[in-house]
């Protein structure tokens, strides 16, 4: 380092702050610096002194030098070097005020006194420069980190509220808006989405502004250009924009900078504009007065609008792959629903079931979620895991489009048509007693009352034998002891050819013998493949990493903890809590739901009795049915 001459000057007079890397660099070369506020200031015959202060003295600094320095006034002039110092503080534009009586212009004490202003002055640059290096720096980092925050946030509101949190943070806005074009594809109008102000507390109002209004923002939307303004009142008549002060009035506001920039994605479309208002900069007041820090607003610099274009580039790539992933989501729940509906259409008694399934079992996490003690009240769920619950609920049953359609809707024991077949055979069996009387009557001589009353019995056993049919071919619910089919078993009658034949065969009767539902083992068979069918259905869709679950707690939902639920036959420990829900709330529904050919609606309490025993035998999880029931989650969604 260059040391500067001796005796070059000896004291400093500042006025306002002395920036501490300054007065050590003073210190260093043997200056003492003293305060303007003493107005005392005595050099001795040998001393130079030097004047350091904010630009605000500059006027003042000219001959006669200011009151205060006493006798010294005749050795002190004016030589000022600029801005040059300006990097030292943000808080003081500092300037450097020197000269010398003509008397002491001696050609070696004025070239050292150039020396050591030099000297000064390149500490002063190369300390402006690293603040710059730093600065720039900064901001490249903070960029960088907006980028990663923006791509990571899956919120709409709070993705609006980072871009323009940052961006004000960046430029040292007090106040700024963002807006955003609407609709993405047509550009019609601005939508005014968020307003965030330091100073002033107020109620934000979404509003839609239209595109042809000449507002600064609609302007910087249709043209795509960057709008800056030193003050919002003081902008030219021939301007192709307009300040409007309403919501400055509204809010008791003062707007003055503006820089506003459009926020255009990589093919250039203009998507919104991101608005920043009344540029900030700390003052360091006169340390005579107050020793608070002030803010003054002032116009936003060229190097704002570098920065505030580029996270407004950023943030349109957030906000344009925000709303595809919106609009993929939105396609997706259609097709959900469309999937939904065609499963309905081929059994409308079960019209609801998916979309009530679903809401129950959401319902019953979310309780889960707020439990306070037992075995689940660590249990905490997501938006993005409860969206997954959602979506495996609603598509449980999907694979039911693979089950034929007359099992899918099997309504008693009796195949489709079987009952009235049956019936048929009874009629014939009764057209069949009739001859066999008559024949009887022929050959023994017997009267006709006597061929009326054996009719007459064989009728009234042959009805009493179709009351039991009836009987047997309606499912029950619960599991029940099989019906006593030994009197339908012994039934014969004489067919057309003359022979004898059973009047039901064993396929009906061992229908007629279900003791749990309507469907044979075969059928039954049939109906527990589509949570096969719905499995391979759901992996044929490429889920996204938060929703690849699905398939495999749809295809779960007939699992009981105790093994005996299917196809996997699957215990606890492979059962997910998801699933476990799932099953809870599939099975109530199934039971409370309105009538259905198969069976009669269960009320409530009875559908909620037989999930206790189910939870007692082990087969369903016993803690959530209690969260299931003391949350009153069944009152959810209403059976229809």
């Amino acid at each position: 380092m260059v040391e500067p001459p001796a005796a070059a000057f000896r004291r400093v007079l500042f006025h306002g702050a002395l920036r501490p890397e300054l007065a050590t660099w003073l210190a260093a070369d043997g200056i003492r610096p003293e305060s303007f506020r003493e107005h005392t200031w005595t050099l001795a015959p040998d001393e130079v002194g030097l004047v350091l202060g904010g630009a605000e003295l500059a006027p003042a600094l000219a001959f006669p030098p200011p009151p205060g320095l006493g006798e010294a006034a005749d050795r002190v002039g004016l030589l000022q070097l600029g801005d040059s110092l300006a990097g030292l503080d943000p808080f003081w534009e500092a300037r450097l005020v020197f000269s010398l009586p003509e008397d002491a212009l001696q050609p070696h004490r004025a070239r050292a006194l150039l020396a050591s202003f030099r000297i000064l002055e390149e500490r002063a640059r190369g300390a402006r420069d690293r603040r710059a290096l730093m600065v720039r720096t900064s901001e490249a980092q903070a960029l960088v980190e907006i980028g990663i925050a923006l791509s990571a946030e899956t919120d709409p509101q709070r993705l609006l509220e980072t871009i323009l949190t940052r961006a004000r943070k960046l430029t040292s806005a007090d106040a700024g808006s963002l807006y955003l074009v609407t609709p993405p594809d047509a550009a019609d109008s601005l939508t005014f989405v968020l307003a965030q102000n330091d100073s002033v507390r107020f109620e934000f109002r979404e509003a839609v502004l239209p595109l042809a209004q000449p507002s600064i923002a609609g302007f910087v939307a249709r043209t795509g250009e960057v709008v800056q303004v030193a003050d919002a009142r003081d902008i030219p008549a021939d301007a192709p924009y307009r300040f409007d002060e309403d919501f400055d009035r509204r809010i008791g506001y003062r707007t003055r900078s503006i820089l506003a920039v459009p926020m255009a994605t990589p093919d250039g479309r203009t998507i919104g504009v991101l608005q920043l208002i009344n540029r900030k900069r700390l003052v360091m007041p006169d340390a005579t007065t107050t020793g608070f820090i002030k803010s003054e607003v002032v116009p936003f610099e060229e190097s704002h609008r570098a920065i505030a274009r580029s996270l407004a580039a950023q943030a349109a790539v957030a906000v344009e792959n925000r709303r595809l992933t919106e609009s993929i989501r939105t396609l997706f729940e259609g097709f959900v629903e469309a999937a939904v509906t065609a499963i309905e259409q081929r059994d409308p008694t079960t019209s609801g079931h998916s979309h009530r399934v679903a809401a129950l079992t959401c319902a019953l996490a979310q309780a889960a979620d707020r439990a306070e003690d037992g075995p689940y009240a660590a249990f905490r769920i997501g938006p993005d895991e409860l969206r997954e619950i959602r979506y495996a609920a609603v598509l449980h049953d999907f694979g039911k489009v693979g089950v034929r359609e007359q099992v899918l809707v099997k309504a008693r024991k009796l195949s489709p048509g079987g009952r009235e077949l049956v019936r048929a055979r009874f009629e014939q069996a009764i057209l069949s007693a009739g001859a066999d009387a008559w024949e009887a009557a022929a050959r023994n001589g017997g009267a006709a009352a006597a061929v009326a009353d054996a009719l007459a019995r064989r009728r009234a056993e042959l009805e009493a034998c179709w009351k039991l049919v009836e009987r047997a071919d309606e499912p029950s619910v619960e599991l029940g002891a099989a019906a006593d089919l030994d009197a339908l078993r012994r039934l014969e009658f004489r067919a057309g050819d003359g022979n004898r034949v059973r009047l039901l065969t064993e396929e009906e009767l061992a229908c007629l013998a279900i003791a749990q539902g309507s469907l044979t083992p075969e059928e039954r068979g049939e109906i527990e493949s589509h949570v096969t069918q719905t499995f391979r259905f759901l992996t044929k869709i490429p889920w996204t990493r938060d929703l690849a679950r699905v398939p495999e707690w749809a295809y779960a939902h007939h699992e009981k903890l105790d093994g005996s639920g299917y196809p996997r036959r699957l215990t606890a420990a492979d059962i997910p809590v998801p699933v476990r829900m799932l099953t809870i709330c599939d099975i109530f529904d199934a039971l409370a739901a309105r009538d259905r050919p198969y069976k009669r609606a269960v009320a409530g309490d009875d559908a909620l009795r037989i999930l206790s025993a189910l939870s007692q035998r082990g087969a369903i999880d016993a803690d959530l049915l209690r969260i299931f029931v003391d949350a009153r989650v069944w009152t959810t969604a209403s059976p229809a």
